[in-house]
């Protein structure tokens, strides 16, 4: 389940990204507006996907001192806080924006800073995502073989 939930988590956020990217590169007003509302709908799933890879993440890694769980508990308070700090206010933001039709400054600004933080929580969670696909394997390995 953390591995399935992580994974859905960076999926939507990836394809957040690239739809926003694809939309303001070659869409209409109305094409940037329906992604808009779009991602803030798909919050509903995305929110719950990222709490619950937190919350077993830490779960499982609880008590274990390696430099990978280590790792990865660190970076995941920052990918929550980015995502509720950041990307989550600047998605509710340019969604209300887009609706009116103001792609004015306020609009591209944040847009700048949304895609930049989209981009470092992508980068982040697929640090999260290797190091967990690396402890798995390491698991998996006889006693013997570590």
């Amino acid at each position: 389940m953390h591995a399935v939930a992580g994974i859905l988590a960076f999926v939507l956020i990836a394809s957040f990204w690239l739809s926003t990217a694809i939309s303001e590169l070659f869409g209409t007003p109305v094409a940037i507006a329906a992604v808009k509302q779009a991602i803030v709908w798909a919050m509903l799933v995305l929110v719950p996907a990222l709490a619950a890879t937190g919350a077993s993440g830490f779960h499982l890694g609880k008590g274990m001192r390696l430099p990978m769980v280590t790792a990865k508990k660190k970076r995941m308070p920052f990918i929550a806080l980015n995502g509720l700090l950041v990307l989550l206010p600047s998605a509710l933001f340019l969604n209300a924006k887009a609706a009116a039709g103001d792609f004015g400054t306020g609009f591209v600004t944040v847009q700048a800073i949304e895609l930049a933080a989209g981009l470092i929580n992508l980068t982040l969670m697929g640090f999260n995502i290797r190091d967990g696909f690396a402890l798995s394997a390491r698991r998996q390995r006889p006693a013997t073989a570590r």
